[in-house]
């Protein structure tokens, strides 16, 4: 096979690079194709185009595949913690037991987030939505850590790493306890990292912690599944950000921005918002299996099916008996849960949606738990972005040291051409 691309046009001929990634991806590399032939491509929504080449995560939608760093996603979700998979992806290998434990050990080191954050906390009404208060936070600290990140010093970035995986959690639990209306909660720096993030988030005032290991087991492998998902909307802009070598908090914050939209993060969201509708307007699932169904119909099923896997999410598997096994162990009778569970029976042998392979997705499951471990609609979306951390700093870590250069697309101008200015009293 040749390793050339020909590209011909208006009587002319240009040859193009093709490379080839380790799972044998193929690219036509057209960094010279502006120069060579003075024109640029058009891709809305960069559907095929590739902005970097990555060694963090590898995605095959059509065959349901999820790697982080050549691990598969199943073996990770069962077997490591979601502290080990960071430490994977932003390192790129598993680390063993004394560098894990000095990871923790160094976390929890610089897990005090300054006092003067709860003024800017304060500062938010009650009904600011968790996102806007969380993308602020992380903005935020970079006044309080307003030193810019020496990515030449090995030492350096390890310290900025460590340090936004120490306070990120707490700015996530302090989001949600300004929502219900609780205390402040710094942690316990005996705990693990998750079980130490449920604390914080969980712990009344009145009451003491218990210690919950189906929640806990659950809320891990959901933060792990999140972890890393290549150049999704949010992971690109944090490459993007940073390219302009904006710190790493400010990139973070841009991040969460982007992960905010209904179409991204704010899909799992969006399912327990349906769920309620049908609720709301009697519960009846097969009226709205046939509505989804309708092509005339505006309804849409959403966190069923997914734009980049093409067949059961692989996620959504390992994911789907987390939620079975809190749903048992809660015993929680609602009924929004059982719509869930109808709408997923029915999806699973309904020939319309098997053929189509429009399978429960992540964001359904997703959504179902955290809402059967008690955390408002709202702040599904904050969740989502605790467990994307890991992955964002990997992203913005391997930008920064390969030296990618400004991110700047191009365009095709579809406007007015050259006109003369006509004076205000003639307009």
């Amino acid at each position: 096979m040749s390793d050339t691309a020909i590209l011909e046009y208006g009587g002319k001929r240009y040859e193009f690079p093709v490379i080839k990634g380790t799972e044998d991806e193929l690219a036509i590399d057209i960094n010279t194709l502006r120069a060579t032939t003075g024109m640029v491509t058009i891709d809305p929504g960069y559907k095929n185009t590739g902005s970097c080449e990555s060694a963090i995560t590898f995605l095959d939608g059509e065959k349901g595949i999820l790697r982080y760093r050549g691990y598969s996603i199943e073996e990770l979700a069962e077997k490591a913690d979601f502290l080990e998979v960071a430490y994977l992806l932003i390192f790129g290998e598993l680390p063993n037991k004394e560098q894990l434990a000095k990871f923790h050990h160094d976390i929890k080191e610089e897990s005090q987030v300054d006092e003067e954050m709860k003024k800017i906390l304060d500062g938010f009404p009650k009904a600011a939505h968790p996102m806007g208060v969380l993308s602020s936070l992380t903005s935020a600290l970079v006044a309080f850590n307003p030193s810019s990140v020496d990515v030449s010093s090995e030492k350096a970035m390890y310290n900025s790493i460590v340090r936004i995986l120490a306070k990120f959690p707490v700015l996530v639990a302090w989001t949600m306890r300004k929502k219900k209306g609780l205390p402040l909660d710094y942690g316990d720096d005996t705990l693990g990292y998750v079980e130490n993030i449920h604390k914080m988030m969980f712990k009344r005032p009145n009451q003491e912690y218990k210690k919950d290991p189906i929640a806990i087991d659950a809320l891990d492998k959901l933060l792990i599944l999140h972890a890393d998902h290549e150049q999704n909307c949010s992971t690109s802009t944090v490459r993007i950000v940073g390219s302009s070598h904006a710190g790493l908090f400010a990139s973070l914050s841009a991040g969460i921005s982007a992960l905010w939209g209904p179409l991204h993060g704010g899909a799992n969201q969006a399912v327990l918002e349906m769920l309620e509708a049908i609720e709301a307007d009697g519960g009846d699932t097969k009226k709205y299996m046939a509505k989804a169904k309708d092509k005339d119909d505006p309804f849409r099923l959403m966190g069923f099916g997914h734009r980049v896997y093409k067949n059961f999410d692989p996620r959504a598997k390992i994911i789907k008996k987390a939620a079975d096994d809190v749903l048992g162990n809660l015993g929680i009778d609602d009924p929004i849960l059982d719509i869930a569970k109808g709408l997923e029976k029915e999806a699973l042998e309904d020939p319309y949606f098997v053929d189509r392979k429009l399978y429960p997705n992540v964001d359904f499951y997703s959504g179902i738990i955290y809402r059967a471990l008690g955390i408002p609609t709202e702040m599904f979306t904050v969740m989502f972005a605790l467990g994307r951390l890991p992955g964002w700093i990997a992203q913005w870590r391997e930008m920064r040291l390969r030296k990618e250069p400004i991110g700047r697309p191009r365009q095709i101008y579809i406007g007015e051409n050259l006109r003369p200015f006509v004076p205000l009293e003639k307009r």
